[in-house]
């Protein structure tokens, strides 16, 4: 091998390089930066948006309605004008601060109108409330909230057998985004132990979902039954019932299948 005595030396200690090697360098830093830029933009463009679904941190409403301690806390709005065939009332999830259901904070309320603080957290029509603590004050049940109230068992729609992912209701409806899935199992398990109402979100042919708020065969909670298949595709074979707006799936949760 043979050298001409023209030929650049980079020194590495010296302050500054040779003009012709100081130039590739150059070319080299920019060319890897604009591969990099153009990675980033196409990782951007190639990734699924974020669901629209909302969760108003900070923001706290009025509320005015009818306490439903079972089968999860909910709080009963009567609907504006007529409801035609619809319930005569919305129905709304209630839960608690952080990872935690609204059992306690409700506790000997049911059937008792209230006023209470809240953030909505909202997804395809499924509203919840995280309640401000301490927001809860009774107040007299007026004649408008007369006809506020869920009975017995619902109203039973018949047997299905549905696919699906069971998730904690707080972070899927809008609190974390996504809420589900393997990234999300270990806070869902969290908050479905601590007390949030566990949802079996279905996909139906059209791709739209539905959802299931879970009960066992006999209407009682399965939150501490399900923590092993969270995140998990799941088959599940039971009664759907309807309590106002919210449909309910009540099924062994010893007879849940992974798929």
């Amino acid at each position: 091998m043979s050298f001409d005595k023209n030929d650049e030396f980079y020194v590495g200690y010296l302050s500054e390089a040779p003009a012709g090697v100081a130039g590739l360098i150059k070319k080299v830093v920019i060319a890897l930066l604009a591969l990099a830029a153009f990675i980033a933009v196409l990782l951007v463009v190639n990734q699924s948006p974020f669901y629209p679904s909302l969760f108003e941190f900070g923001t706290y409403r009025s509320f005015e309605g009818v306490i439903q301690e079972k089968p999860y806390p909910t709080l009963l709005v009567k609907r504006p004008g007529e409801a035609g065939k619809l319930p005569g009332f919305s129905q709304y999830y209630l839960v608690s601060f952080g990872k935690f259901g609204a059992a306690e904070a409700v506790k000997g309320l049911d059937g008792q109108q209230v006023t209470l603080e809240g953030s909505l957290i909202y997804r395809d029509q499924q509203t919840m409330i995280e309640i401000v603590d301490g927001s809860i004050s009774q107040v007299e049940r007026s004649n408008g909230a007369a006809g506020l109230s869920v009975e017995g068992e619902g109203q039973k729609l018949g047997n299905f057998t549905l696919t699906g992912e069971i998730v904690d209701s707080k972070c899927f409806l809008g609190v974390m985004n996504p809420g589900n899935l393997k990234p999300h199992k270990s806070c869902a398990i969290r908050c479905i132990s601590g007390g949030i109402p566990p949802v079996f979100a279905v996909q139906d042919k059209n791709g739209m979902t539905n959802y299931f708020l879970l009960l066992s065969a006999d209407g009682q909670s399965v939150n501490q039954d399900v923590l092993k298949l969270i995140a998990e595709p799941v088959k599940i074979s039971g009664d759907v019932y309807q309590y106002g707006n919210l449909l309910v799936l009540r099924a062994d949760p010893e007879k849940y299948e992974l798929m």
